[in-house]
């Protein structure tokens, strides 16, 4: 997750970042100097915390004031003559006075830092306790209020399509609702404000945005939903990222890393400048005073700091001057604390290696429990043999060239060789002795500390007996680790017989320090037990351990010192010159109880080396002042010679000048370390000099953390985000300190601790409690990740009164109930305020005003809710009864508003139902808000408006049903009438408004449903009656005769049933299981009325056939009109053609059956119904045809009947087999009657007429397929 200032001190860790880039360190939560708050001094401006006070970002004035008072301006120098005294108190006097005392301030400000620094340059220079954090949590870098803004055009850009960006419809709808939700949230720009929001929390959010998003789409063959995640957010990167070169982010990402990695001292000390606002020059002056390359000289300052402890330790047990404890027996158990904390260390800096310093590697430590460490007193028990003091040297030799060879022949050869006493020899490449140039190096080792090198020439010997080659000169050298590096020519020594006396040979000898060699060099020394006689040594000081040092004497070709004092308990300084010593020039010596040892050197600069190791090695407190400084100091002007001095020496007079001695020479161990600081947000190298600090300095664990603790605190309540996970491991850390569960080995508490533990922890819990009750703004959107669980840990873990009893739920559960209920309070407010509800006060509105923004709070408010739900849940998973109740208060509140906007509007209005819609159906599908309170007060509101208009409905269609009939066209609308139409649309609307209102009470649901369905059955059975009215009247009103047509008005009634039918169904039945139960018989009179209808057309059809045979009844066998027409007919046709009598008759009736075939296939809808008319048209054509013809079984059939009869047959079979009527139906046995009959007349008709049917016959024929057509 993100750590609450996550770049405070990059700015400080890496030099350069991208350009543009706001410095991150002025946000950062910084350490301050003292404990006391001043509005101008302390207010971040110094301390060992996080990079508060980046370079030109003081915190609130501490940087200010270091920069004004380190360019020399003193507290004095205003009071002087720059303005002339006023005789009596005024105005500008005050004024002048609070300038000095702010002038004063300032300086001390300054001096503190300065001091701070000194501590913290040591414990940089010099680690032994702490290492560099390399497992730190990975922190994202933070986002700005610019960086936001930025980010906010890009989106917008790519909106507007001002991008190169190709997107499809789902991306673009994804990335407005991330816009319009999370970038211009309120509560995100309070996140980026308070310093807690990161682009990896932007980037996560739209994540978990887009999945679900992409999961509801549906599947594409061959395109996995993963891969359409990666592609949106690739582009997402793309559109945050703009035009930004993708390797400068690259190099950014780097740049961020490295400050999680393990820092240069270098960069530390660059980190702490700017932290405490120290200048650069101030810095190189500390530094070199302080000797801070030098890693002898820092052992040195630690063991001294050690000693000072132990007898602060003895001072204090002596003096009786203990912290106020909690309890009286703690005081005992204090000394031993301090002791056995200095011991502690002592062992860590005898476990350091002893080196020549360098880089200084991070290594864990080896905490040692040597009783000689820690019982330093005891000599008897560290006492060193000349054994111990065995040094080992490096040497290399190079030979270069030779000088003065005359008398060989230039062709002949020469070679050196090289050796160090005792060690093996070396032989250099053969020369001419013309050119005998060489160039060769040996490397020896040896554990003398005065080698002897002999390097001899020789050349090869020509006679044939020489068994050895011929030595033409020699050398030998006594080098030491102070001898010159360079190349040097050296005299060689010849044999008296040699023409070449005066050879010269040019080499190089190195000597290397050992690591434990700490100086080196010739002195004069006389002393009590050793060294008895004053004479010149050459002397060696050697580190043993950390804490061992021995002066040793050494002769040539000796790997044992000859003799050796160890420096425990000596205190070296300068001596003024010994009278009766002859020999040596600047003295010095080195006392001890009963044993005083005299040295002198040859010149005053290797005197002042000489003391300065000592000095670091004998670890005493006095330090040592050269006379040409005490000299210098007590000259008043006067030209005092000096003697050449160290460059350190140097260093130290111009820091003494720049009045920086004060804070070199200051004891650490005077001083409160404890309230020299107050932490911040740490970076890993902060960490590590900080625990190196309060190690060294001996700060107790726990006031660093009350310190931490209150300082976060205060970030936190003045706004800033912090990380809960540092405030709990502090708070747990202090917690077990104060209960005595020694978290550091510290076992006494002093009563401040515990006061100010108890104030910190009140302050830490209404914190949190103020943090539980604005969850939404404290942690919008969840973030940053994991935040609001550990707030909620943090919590439960404040409420316990001690270490080992955890606290009961129920109080916690009690503490969270009530914070809830606030943050319900809260959240309904400010969303109140953002809909601007409140803006309504006062003013008169209408009730659709009104209700439209109830209908838009209502979004908001599910809005919240569901953001609760996907964002906060998981952290409130232990409470989740809680989170219940609490979005229960949330709506209770909205419900509030709710009621009141509904009572303003008019009765009989319905456009309040969108809002139940829209609130049932968010609180349906919620496991734990559905039929809850709120819930069921939104049931209690609108069931007596649902009621109240399905009432007004039934009542209205009852009369659309009653009007429509009364006024119907029966033209065709759809599949039926326009009354039928608009019936079956609004019993259909309002079945599905019902149905989509998802009523969620099952018994009220059903109810409804009930009555709707037996309304959509009583209004149809209305419909389907008014309608069969309608069809008798209509077919009463039309023709009886062959010039009938089925009006189209016939078919959309038939029309109207198919379509009732079919909605009968739908509107009328109820899901019982697998089974459908009806309300009433609708479908069975549907059906029972279809039939009627049919009955009635086909009784149409008859009626008209009828009328047809009736016609042809007139030329029935017997009859007067029928002997008179046959008369007529034969007397007309010898004259003129008269035409065929019956056949206009036959015509008319096929057209009339094939018209209405025809219409009633082509405008009914329902095919059943067709076929079903069809076949009961055919049986009643035919069953009237049979009877005519079997009322006239006696009688023969009139030619013309004959033929008209045929025809009419013939073709109505031949059309209702078209129809797609049944052959069994066709072929009835009452057809079969007709055919026969008909046949036989035929037959007759054919003998006695003699050709009288004029080709008409019952047989089937080309002809008459072709007159079909």
């Amino acid at each position: 997750m993100l750590d609450p200032s996550s770049s405070e001190e990059e700015s400080d860790e890496i030099l350069e970042e991208e350009s543009g880039k706001e410095a991150l360190g002025s946000a950062a939560p910084g350490a301050r100097l003292s404990p006391s708050r001043t509005s101008e001094g302390s207010a971040g401006g110094a301390g060992l915390g996080g990079a508060g006070a980046a370079a030109g970002a003081g915190g609130g004035g501490g940087a200010g004031a270091a920069g004004g008072a380190a360019g020399g301006l003193q507290p004095g120098s205003r009071a002087g003559g720059g303005r002339p005294s006023s005789p009596s108190p005024s105005v500008v006097s005050e004024k002048e006075k609070e300038e000095l005392e702010r002038l004063q301030k300032e300086e001390e400000e300054r001096k503190k830092r300065l001091q701070l620094y000194v501590f913290v340059m040591r414990c940089i220079a010099y680690p032994f306790n702490a290492k560099q954090p390399t497992d730190m949590a990975r922190r994202q870098q933070k986002i700005s209020k610019q960086q936001l803004q930025t980010v906010k055009d890009r989106f917008q850009a790519f909106l507007n399509g001002e991008t190169q960006i190709v997107a499809d419809e789902a991306f673009m709808n994804a990335v407005q609702s991330y816009y319009e939700v999370f970038l211009k949230s309120d509560r995100v720009a309070r996140m980026v404000q308070s310093g807690g929001c990161s682009a990896n929390d932007s980037r996560e959010v739209f994540k978990k945005h887009i999945e679900k998003r992409v999961r509801s789409l549906p599947e594409i063959d061959g395109l996995s939903k993963e891969t359409v995640l990666s592609s949106w957010m690739a582009k997402f990167d793309a559109i945050y990222r703009g035009e930004e070169d993708p390797r400068k982010q690259q190099a950014r990402m780097t740049a961020s890393a490295a400050s999680e990695l393990i820092l240069s001292k270098e960069q530390l000390y660059e980190m702490f400048q700017n932290i405490l606002g120290i200048k650069k020059f101030e810095h190189q002056l500390l530094y070199n005073a302080c000797q801070l390359d030098n890693p002898d000289e820092q052992a040195a300052q630690i063991r001294r700091e050690l000693d000072g402890r132990l007898q602060m330790a003895d001072q204090i047990a002596r003096e009786r001057k203990f912290p106020k404890f909690v309890s009286k027996e703690m005081e005992n158990m204090y000394i031993e604390e301090l002791k056995s904390s200095v011991n502690l260390l002592m062992a860590n800096l005898e476990s350091m290696p002893v080196s020549k310093g360098g880089e200084f590697k991070l290594q864990k430590l080896k905490r040692s429990h040597n009783a000689s460490i820690i019982d330093m007193g005891e000599e008897s028990e560290n006492q060193l043999s000349k054994s111990d003091v065995v040094l080992s040297f490096s040497l290399e030799v190079v030979i270069m060239e030779v000088q003065g060879l005359k008398s060989l022949a230039p062709n002949r050869i020469v070679y050196c060789t090289m050796e160090v006493e005792g060690g093996e020899k070396l032989q250099t490449d053969q020369a001419e002795a013309s050119k005998p140039t060489w160039g060769t190096q040996g490397d020896f080792s040896t554990t003398h500390a005065l080698p002897a090198v002999k390097v001899k020439l020789f050349t090869e010997s020509t006679g044939v007996l020489a068994l050895e080659d011929k030595e033409l000169g020699r050398v030998i050298l006594h080098p030491t680790p102070n001898s010159p590096k360079q190349s040097e020519w050296h005299k060689m020594t010849v044999s008296k017989n040699c023409p070449d006396q005066d050879l010269k040979i040019k080499l190089a000898v190195r000597m290397d320090k050992p690591q434990n060699m700490k100086h080196s060099g010739y002195l004069w020394a006389i002393g009590k037990n050793v060294w008895k006689r004053w004479k010149k040594r050459f002397f060696v000081l050697v580190q043993v351990s950390q804490y061992t040092f021995a002066m040793c004497s050494y002769r040539e070709k000796k790997a044992e010192p000859q003799e050796l004092l160890q420096l425990d308990g000596y205190t070296v300084d300068y001596t003024d010159p010994q009278p009766g010593l002859e020999g040596g020039r600047a003295f010095f010596n080195a006392v001890k109880e009963g044993d005083t040892v005299i040295f002198a050197s040859d010149d005053e600069q290797d005197r002042i080396l000489w003391v300065q190791a000592m000095y670091r090695a004998t670890g005493q407190s006095h330090k040592p002042v050269p006379p040409t400084q005490v000299q210098k100091l007590n000259a008043k002007g006067g030209n005092v010679p000096q003697l050449d001095a160290p460059i350190s020496q140097f260093y130290a007079d111009r820091a003494q000048k720049h009045g920086m001695d004060e804070f070199i020479s200051s004891n650490p161990c005077n001083f409160d370390h404890a309230s020299l600081f107050e932490m911040g947000w740490f970076s890993p190298g902060q960490v590590f000099v900080l625990d190196e600090y309060c190690a060294r300095n001996g700060v107790r664990g726990c006031h660093r953390h009350l310190c931490y603790l209150r300082d976060l605190l205060e970030r936190a309540e003045n706004g800033a985000m912090i990380d809960p996970t540092l405030l709990h491991y502090s708070f747990a850390f202090c917690a077990s300190h104060v209960h005595g569960n020694r978290p550091d080995g510290i076992g006494t508490v002093t009563v401040e601790e515990k006061e100010r533990f108890e104030e910190i922890k009140e302050r830490l819990r209404v914190l949190l409690e103020n943090q539980i009750t604005h969850f939404r703004y404290c942690f919008p959107f969840g973030r940053p990740e994991g935040a609001l669980k550990a707030t909620l840990s943090l919590l439960e873990r404040v409420l316990m009164k001690d270490i080992v009893t955890p606290v009961p739920q129920e109080e916690v559960k009690t503490v969270i109930r009530k914070c809830l209920e606030q943050a319900a309070l809260v959240n309904y407010s400010r969303l109140s305020e953002y809909a601007k509800i409140e803006e309504n006060v006062g003013r008169l509105i209408t009730p659709a005003k009104k209700l439209e923004d109830t209908i838009r709070l209502a979004e908001l408010v599910i809005e919240v809710l569901q953001q609760n739900e996907e964002h906060h849940a998981e952290a409130f998973a232990w409470w989740s009864d809680l989170m219940v109740e609490h979005a229960e208060t949330f709506l209770s509140l909205f419900a509030v508003d709710m009621d009141a906007a509904l009572e303003v509007q008019p009765p009989d209005t319905w456009d309040s139902f969108p809002l139940f819609q829209l609130l049932n159906d968010f609180l349906r599908t919620d496991y734990n808000l559905c039929n809850g309170k709120f819930h069921k007060h939104l049931q209690d509101l609108f069931a007596p408006l649902v009621v109240r208009y399905v009432d007004l409905m039934e009542s209205s269609i009852a009369q659309s049903i009653h009007r429509g009939f009364e006024r119907e066209s029966w033209e065709p609308v759809n599949n039926g009438s326009g009354t039928s139409e608009d019936l079956f649309w609004k019993l259909d609307a309002l079945q599905t408004f019902i149905r989509d209102l998802h009523w969620p009470e099952e018994e009220f649901g059903k109810h409804l449903e009930q009555r709707l369905k037996l309304m959509a059955s009583d209004m149809i059975e209305s419909c389907v009656k008014r309608t069969r009215i309608a069809f008798e009247v209509k077919l009463q009103k039309t023709s009886r005769s062959t010039d009938f047509r089925v009006p189209q008005s016939i078919c959309t009634m038939f029309n109207v049933m198919v379509d009732a039918k079919a909605q009968s169904t739908k509107l009328c039945s109820m899901e019982m299981g697998q089974e459908h139960q009806y309300h009433s018989k609708i479908d069975e009179l549907i059906e029972e009325t279809v039939k009627e209808m049919i009955t009635l057309l086909v009784a149409k059809f008859v009626t008209i056939l009828e009328g047809v045979l009736a016609k042809l009844s007139r030329y029935d066998e017997g009859t007067l009109f029928s002997s008179f027409l046959s008369f007529t007919v034969k007397a007309a046709s010898k004259y003129v053609d008269v035409p065929k009598p019956g056949m206009d008759v036959a015509d008319a009736y096929v057209t009339f059956v094939r018209h209405s075939q025809d219409v009633l296939r082509d405008k009914v809808n329902e095919e059943m119904y067709i076929e079903r008319l069809f076949d009961q048209w055919y049986n009643s054509s035919m069953n009237v045809i049979c009877t005519w013809l079997t009322d006239r079984m006696d009688l023969q059939l009139h030619i013309y009947q004959l033929k008209t009869l045929i025809r009419m047959v013939k073709k109505t079979y031949r059309d209702f087999r078209l129809q797609g009527v049944l052959d069994s139906t066709l072929n009835s046995k009452t057809y079969e009657t007709i055919r026969n009959r008909l046949t036989v007349e035929e037959a007759t008709a054919s003998v006695s007429e003699g050709g009288g049917l004029q080709g008409i016959s019952m047989k089937d024929s080309d002809e008459e397929d072709e007159e079909d057509d």
